[in-house]
């Protein structure tokens, strides 16, 4: 008998041409070169150019350690908090761990204005009170290493861009956080490439929001967040209005900046992504059943053929496959400093996001149901924003 079947390695095979073809791409989206990290000596800069602007809603139990980290930033820094109408004294926990040697300024958010995304909302209100020529737009679950605000100023004008920004290092502490959470960044370069955001080319743009250092001017250029006002996916709609505007920006991973939100089983990471994960996809039905087809290729085919196929070269171009998709997710886990055992995981990975996607799209079908008169899932939102490379 053959050792070669028609039909299984053709199975096998289309698995083989997703992961191999992801490893072939000239943009490499699988690596991580694009790093950003506080200088190994603290940059004494004087930091009076920058207002850190920070958009919080019920961050009490984190926004001291955010505070605290921005003290030990350099001199000068100015900072606008925007308390987005919090029921657990986040203003009043900010207040006590106020930084010395910086300007706090904690604005009482007003209620959310018809047509504005809440994070949004709550930058815009702190927009007003900023007059420095630079803005670091920070989550309030975000903490960063001493000096790192002085090596995003450094990047920047070495780098020559009107947008930096930093996918900053999520909790991977306990175990859906360490499934899941290399992934996330995984699967965002790969739909994001940095190589591609950060080039001179607009048709790929890219910010991750938890940290963007952007130019007053360049914002205000583009119309200000009033231009963003109902996006969905804020932060790439903001890079690519930037982009858009002949401006370059720039991403980057960093161990510097370290998200503080915990994660403590797969529901709080299903709601995390499928807030959205369909408008990543634009709301197209077309375009999630084939991000459904893609998945269950390049996931589950090759294992399919592995276990169930007869003929030994259905099963080694099985395994070419397998291997592949290994090959293309390790340094993500090398870089994370994760087991590279994780990656065997991927098939369950990749259907967990799956998943999550389809959630994300039946919330949205049951919310348009349920609303009727044709009026969109995110009411008064745009969702024109929300688009993918």
């Amino acid at each position: 008998m053959a050792p070669f079947d028609p039909l299984w390695s053709s199975l096998a095979l289309a698995g083989a041409v997703v992961w191999l073809g992801i490893l072939a791409l000239p943009w490499q989206p699988w690596r991580t070169r694009e790093r950003l990290e506080a200088g190994a000596k603290t940059i004494e800069m004087d930091l009076s150019g920058v207002t850190v602007l920070i958009p919080a809603r019920d961050e009490a139990d984190v926004i001291g350690q955010t505070l605290a980290a921005l003290g030990r930033q350099g001199p000068g820094l100015r900072i606008v908090l925007v308390d987005d109408r919090s029921g657990d004294g986040t203003a009043t926990a900010a207040r006590r761990a106020a930084p010395t040697g910086c300007r706090l300024e904690i604005v009482a958010g007003a209620p959310l204005a018809r047509g504005w995304a809440g994070k949004l909302w709550a930058l815009e209100q702190g927009l007003r009170r900023v007059e420095t020529p630079l803005v670091l737009l920070l989550d309030a679950d975000i903490e960063l290493a001493p000096g790192l605000v002085p090596s995003l100023l450094a990047a920047k004008q070495e780098k020559g861009v009107a947008l930096l920004s930093l996918m900053v290092e999520l909790r991977m502490r306990g175990f859906w956080e360490a499934l899941l959470m290399p992934a996330f960044v995984y699967f965002f370069k790969l739909l994001y490439p940095f190589r591609l955001a950060n080039a001179k080319t607009r048709w790929v743009a890219a910010a991750a929001g938890g940290c963007i250092l952007l130019e007053r001017e360049a914002l205000a250029e583009i119309g200000g967040f009033a231009a963003l006002k109902g996006a969905i996916i804020d932060d790439c709609a903001l890079a690519r209005r930037v982009k858009a505007s002949g401006r370059r920006t720039w991403i980057g991973l960093s161990h510097s900046a370290k998200s503080l939100r915990v994660y403590g089983g797969l529901g709080a990471v299903w709601q995390m992504v499928a807030r959205s994960a369909y408008t990543q996809l634009r709301y197209s039905l077309a375009l999630l059943l084939l991000c459904t087809l893609i998945f269950v290729v390049a996931c589950w085919l090759p294992l399919l053929v592995l276990a169930v196929a007869p003929m030994l070269g259905a099963k080694l171009i099985a395994a070419t496959a397998l291997a592949a998709m290994i090959a293309g997710y390790l340094p993500t886990l090398v870089y994370y400093r994760r087991s590279p055992l994780w990656a065997l995981a991927m098939p369950a990975i990749g259907t967990l996001y799956l998943a999550m996607t389809c959630g994300s799209a039946i919330a949205f079908w049951r919310a348009r149901r349920t609303q009727g008169k044709g009026r969109p899932y995110t009411k008064d939102l745009d969702s024109s924003d929300a688009t993918t490379p």
